[in-house]
């Protein structure tokens, strides 16, 4: 007798297949059994009209810190995902010198804006090697399952003390040293290396993340180390990737198309449209076909969507944040401040007459009211370049900052304001289309985790389904299975997580059950439910029937089960086999 029988679903099963309708059987965690099914189970689900795919596998997450206090890793949670990697873009908390923890605090909230109070709150040391912060997760349990990645920002600072951490050139003894413990942090089940090289990315203290500047020398031997231990990811955040480098993009290119052909090193970086050169995403992908010709395997990571600041009136920041009547209002609570806001017309004229034509609310923030655009109840993410906030103003005849402010105090004060910086140069996502179209490319970007209160991408997976599979109005859509497909087992064979990503007989039961016509965002809530009470953006979804992580119900409609099936997982390195040529690692949750 099966655990349990999910009837009469509409499969989508991951490989790009079209859907199909069968019966899926689930024992001991894993998939048994799929199509017409005659045997019986401890629970049967009936699963007519619902969609069910596998678990969505999410590759660029910055759960680091808040893994260690947090066993239900929301945003991601409320989205289908199932599977998740940490320690992008250079930034981690391991290996740490106990007199280094709050300068790598510092380094995480510069980088990824995740409130060091809450950090410093949250974590409980209990590590200073890398292999000892991943015994530390593998005693604790998770909604979802979690893999790790070694970190060049926290190596160089471990390694190379203050010279690493104020970017020195690294000694060929510090290289090597850095790259023991590339190796050390794969035997232990590490996923791969990541380092972050632009200069956009940097401590609270103002330096770019340690390895900003590395030499091809230096990233080689990392690369040589995850090879050299069987397998694993080298991830990179390029120069150049808010076009803050014109220069950088060509030779980005060269280097990891030259060191992956060199060692076998598969390398997935960062990829999309910015504002200063918006067609250099083409040439990008591009170089990276023309590489896989001479033995590279170079994968742009793309995003769904722009990747926008949204503000409101709950923020660090917002246009009216250092007017003198908005600071008059600061010790009222939110609905006093809103209620008086909508009630007092000389208080309104006083705020928006001294709030500042930016989102940020600071001198060199974003400026220029043509590239803002309400948010919505119903979050629209591709918006018409008519309903900018200037261009609202114009038609109306108004100030910008009084739209703004009605904006804001939408929706009992809950409303937002969203300002694109990335994938939206030209007011459409149509370059975001074609590199999801595209079969080289791999999703990530959701960023969980990170940028908690000024950016809300971790619903990533739902906007993949509604906007790209139903809903798309300006332009051509894609098909339910290849969006599928891309954020399941595309994204699981990158780094070699090979059971899981589709609906086959001996595969881990990590499902979604997803009624599609409700499939859609709640709207963005501003929380103060971090340590310290620090505050984090908040999306939640509707259409997610049940999740079920190892054949356990992780969430139904929106609710918490409680079930905490999820483990840290191990990617088990076979060392010593030189040049590595691919992701062929054994695996074990």
């Amino acid at each position: 007798m099966y655990d349990r029988i999910i009837r009469s679903a509409t499969v989508v099963d991951g490989t790009g297949a079209e859907p199909f309708t069968a019966d899926v059987a689930i024992a001991d965690g894993m998939i048994v059994e799929v199509g017409k099914i005659s045997a019986a189970a401890h629970e049967t689900i009936n699963a007519d009209g619902l969609l069910l795919t596998p678990g969505w596998v999410d590759i660029h997450s910055h759960y680091d810190g808040q893994i260690t206090w947090d066993s239900q890793l929301a945003p991601s949670f409320w989205h289908g995902v199932t599977t998740t990697i940490m320690g992008n873009c250079g930034v981690g908390f391991a290996p740490v010198k106990p007199d280094r923890r709050e300068w790598l605090i510092g380094l995480m909230e510069g980088v990824e804006d995740i409130p060091g109070t809450a950090l410093s709150d949250g974590i409980q040391w209990e590590w200073e090697t890398f292999p000892e912060y991943l015994d530390a997760l593998r005693a604790r349990s998770f909604a979802i399952d979690v893999g790790a990645q070694t970190t060049h920002g926290a190596l160089r600072a471990y390694v190379m003390g203050e010279r690493g951490a104020m970017n020195e050139p690294a000694t060929p003894e510090d290289i090597e040293a850095m790259a023991a413990l590339v190796r050390e942090g794969q035997r232990a089940g590490a996923f791969g290396f990541s380092t972050s090289r632009t200069v956009i990315h940097r401590a609270t203290d103002g330096e770019p993340v340690p390895g900003t500047y590395a030499t091809v020398e230096e990233l080689t031997a990392f690369a040589r180390a995850l090879t050299d231990t069987g397998g694993g990811v080298m991830e990179a955040v390029t120069a150049g990737l808010l076009g803050e480098d014109i220069t950088a993009p060509p030779h980005e290119l060269a280097w990891m198309n030259q060191i992956s052909a060199a060692t076998g090193c598969p390398i997935t970086f960062l990829c999309g449209q910015n504002h200063v050169q918006p067609n250099w995403w083409r040439d990008q992908l591009q170089a990276c076909i023309e590489g896989r010709e001479r033995g590279a395997q170079v994968t742009p990571q793309v995003f769904c969507r722009s990747i926008g600041i949204v503000v409101c009136l709950r923020s660090r920041h917002h246009p009216f944040i250092h007017s003198e009547a908005w600071l008059s209002l600061s010790d009222l609570p939110h609905e006093e401040r809103v209620r008086r806001l909508k009630t007092d017309e000389a208080l309104r004229t006083a705020v928006t007459g001294q709030g500042m034509n930016n989102i940020l609310g600071a001198v060199g923030g974003f400026s220029q009211w043509n590239g803002i655009y309400p948010l919505g109840t119903n979050p629209n993410y591709e918006p018409e370049p008519a309903t900018t906030i200037s261009a609202i103003a114009k038609r109306e005849g108004r100030d910008p900052r009084e739209v703004a402010l009605d904006i804001l105090l939408e929706n009992e004060g809950e409303g937002f304001l969203h300002r694109p910086i990335m994938g939206y140069a030209k007011g459409s996502l149509d370059p975001t289309y074609e590199l999801l179209a595209s079969p080289y490319t791999v999703l990530g970007g959701g960023d969980g985790g990170a940028h908690v209160a000024t950016i809300c991408d971790a619903g990533a997976p739902t906007f993949l389904l509604t906007h790209w599979v139903r809903d798309r109005s300006r332009g051509p859509r894609l098909t339910l299975e290849h969006m599928v497909r891309k954020q399941t087992w595309d994204a699981a064979k990158l780094y070699g997580i090979n059971d899981r990503g589709r609906i086959a007989p001996g595969l881990r039961a990590d499902i979604n059950l997803i009624d599609f016509d409700r499939l859609g965002y709640r709207p963005i809530r501003m929380l103060n439910d971090l340590p310290s009470g620090a505050e984090r953006l908040m999306q939640k979804a509707d259409g997610y029937v049940m999740t079920m992580v190892k054949g356990e119900v992780i969430q139904a409609e929106g609710e918490d089960t409680g079930a905490r099936p999820g483990r840290l997982m191990h990617r088990e390195a076979v060392g010593g086999t030189g040049r590595g040529g691919g992701n062929h690692a054994s695996f074990r949750a």
